[in-house]
């Protein structure tokens, strides 16, 4: 481990890595490779002067569409399910009874019912494809949308451009990439992991905290950890990696000292009520926290609503354990879900936020038309429904359609590339941007012919 306060100088062998020089397992600032994560110098021709954001809630499971928002309550009732239709505020449109409070805030959100893809039915499947767009082959890692949007127009002020809360998608079941990183754009363009469970009554954020055996340091000396770690690795800094450490250092550095970056992180700071109001969860509290973000300059916030899919209650309902039954829609997920979403959407309006910010809500595939034996519902990428609000897009509208039972797309069939197209849009980066891929060849953001869904914005 470095340390900023050992009083002799530190050697290091030759060929030392900027990960080796910053230990991955302090769970400090100076931990966790933030100098790969913090190297943000912006490039390409992304408009920096559109003033863009994304929140990306990953509804890790597969959200079933027919017991949320494309409820069939004239099918059969093995392909209906438990749950009935409620009205919304948006005349014409229905969702579950599972989600009273997003029912009043229809006018906000536009639901597309008609997205597939034809890849694997896995989980890991989806979450590369509706992250970056693309499925992962011939070991080429595409980049997360908010890993492009880091490298296209850089962070502003002291705050990362892309974070993830409150921890990455772990074991769904397959052994492939889940999406959310940088891929073949490097490290460096990473997104800054909180890593911390927001809704612990303990919590804080490891990574913009010094390691404990600095907390009895004065905070005045914290002016002089530049010039301590200039004299523990004159040596090192000869190297190439130490220039590449020498331009992130700062960054690093500012995140953890800027007052500004850390009250963004605070969630005391705000009343128990609106706490309350989100819920008193992890993703609740996430969902606060990506507002906050925001607010505070971070360009994008990914949220995973879980991270695995076994002996936790989610959105993946086989109907019997290792996974979730259909009910915990209705007793734990589905409330869950309704009060951080319409929470999140409300205070977006509110503070003038919701405009210029674009705020996705999707899963990985849907559910199967049929309930199973063990009364759930298994994969079905065939067709499944997703959300999007903000960021330019007309709430109170439906695009697209399912056939009588939500098997398959009716019309305006969207695919995972046109959901990444429709994101690259509102964030106001070029469909034809081309970034430096695998072996130094250039891939566009997205494939040619590949177009938003335009009728969102309209």
């Amino acid at each position: 481990m470095f340390r900023l306060d050992a009083d002799k100088a530190v050697h290091f062998c030759d060929g030392l890595r900027r990960r080796d020089f910053f230990h991955a397992g302090t769970l400090s600032l100076l931990g966790l490779g933030l100098p790969e994560w913090f190297g943000w110098k912006a490039r390409g021709a992304a408009d920096r002067s559109k003033d863009a954001n994304c929140i990306l809630l990953f509804l890790v499971g597969g959200p079933s569409q027919l017991d949320t928002w494309d409820m069939k309550p004239n099918a059969p009732v093995e392909i209906r399910g438990p749950y009935r239709p409620i009205k919304t505020n948006v005349a014409g449109v229905e969702i579950s009874e599972n989600f009273p409070r997003m029912a009043k805030h229809a006018d906000k959100y536009a639901i597309v019912r008609s997205v597939y893809h034809t890849a694997a039915a896995v989980h890991d499947t989806g979450h590369q494809m509706m992250q970056t767009g693309r499925l992962f082959q011939g070991g080429i890692e595409h980049p997360h949308v908010g890993c492009v949007l880091s490298k296209l127009k850089g962070p502003q002020g002291d705050v990362p451009a892309h974070v993830l809360l409150p921890r990455p998608i772990g074991n769904t079941g397959g052994n492939m990439p889940h999406g959310q990183n940088a891929g073949y754009l490097g490290k460096t363009h990473d997104p800054f992991v909180l890593n911390a469970d927001p809704s612990d009554p303990n919590f804080r954020v490891p990574d913009m905290l010094p390691p404990e055996y600095l907390s009895a340091l004065r905070v005045d000396r914290r002016k002089n950890w530049r010039e301590l770690v200039d004299r523990t690795v004159s040596r090192f800094e000869t190297s190439q990696d130490a220039r590449l450490l020498d331009s992130t250092f700062h960054q690093a550095y500012t995140l953890m000292s800027s007052q500004k970056a850390r009250e963004a992180f605070d969630l005391s700071r705000e009343p128990e009520a609106v706490r309350e109001k989100y819920g008193l969860n992890r993703f609740g509290q996430s969902c606060l926290l990506a507002r906050r973000m925001i607010e505070a300059g971070v360009r994008f916030v990914t949220i995973n609503m879980f991270e695995t899919v076994f002996d936790e209650i989610t959105w993946d309902i086989h109907g019997s354990k290792p996974f979730s039954p259909i009910s915990c829609y209705r007793d734990l997920v589905g409330p869950m879900f309704d009060h951080a979403y319409s929470s999140l959407l409300e205070d977006l309006h509110d503070r003038g936020l919701l405009g210029n910010t674009l705020v996705v809500a999707t899963g990985e595939f849907g559910r199967t038309p049929k309930v199973n034996p063990a009364g759930g519902r298994d994969h079905w990428p065939q067709c499944w429904s997703m959300l999007m609000a903000g960021g330019g897009v007309r709430g109170g509208q439906v695009v697209g359609s399912s056939d009588e039972i939500a098997a398959m797309p009716k019309d305006r069939p969207v695919t995972p590339a046109e959901v990444a197209a429709t994101i690259y849009h509102s964030l106001g980066i070029p469909l034809d941007h081309e970034l430096p891929g695998a072996q130094g060849r250039p891939i566009r953001v997205v494939d040619h012919g590949t177009e938003p869904v335009r009728e969102l914005f309209v």
